[in-house]
């Protein structure tokens, strides 16, 4: 059985994300891949219709953030990144949470994502969360090559949290 994720942060606070973060968003996302988004692709996604765009911060600074796009009754996670300083203190748990939280009110039915073949960490907090592992990209990431892992997570109106059995 995997280990519950740590509690986040206190004071850690979820919002969307605006314009006016993308420095610190920048920042997260150098400090966490190897080939980072640039500036235009976030700048990009702001206000498009079909994305969600959360940020985690603390009382002093964005701490972390994610991204995922709806199509028809599909979602992709595309991006979850937190800052070094803050890893492994539930940030990334808090914001996947509140993502899948979020698409199943929406009416979305599935969550896809890749993952690196040995990102270990997220692996378990994808799996704790109930994500399956459906393919493998082959050498789907090029600074280092290597295999991503496609996970799925089926969404269901009883996932939403408050709500009972329908």
């Amino acid at each position: 059985m995997t280990p519950p994720s740590p509690a986040p942060a206190p004071g850690l606070h979820i919002r969307s994300a605006t314009p006016a973060d993308l420095d610190p968003i920048l920042a997260i996302e150098r400090g966490s891949y190897a080939m980072p988004w640039s500036a235009e692709t976030f700048q990009s996604l702001f206000g498009r219709e079909g994305v969600s765009f959360l940020i985690a911060e603390d009382p002093r600074e964005v701490v972390g953030y994610a991204i995922s796009w709806e199509v028809a009754h599909d979602a992709e996670l595309g991006n979850l990144a937190v800052s070094p300083h803050y890893r492994r203190r539930g940030v990334g748990a808090a914001l996947l949470d509140r993502m899948i939280d979020d698409l199943a009110r929406g009416g979305v039915r599935s969550l896809f994502l890749e993952v690196r073949w040995s990102n270990e960490a997220a692996h378990r907090l994808y799996a704790s969360r109930g994500f399956q592992q459906i393919a493998v990209r082959k050498r789907y990431y090029e600074r280092p090559p290597e295999h991503a892992r496609v996970l799925r997570l089926g969404l269901l109106s009883s996932q939403v949290q408050g709500e009972g059995a329908v």
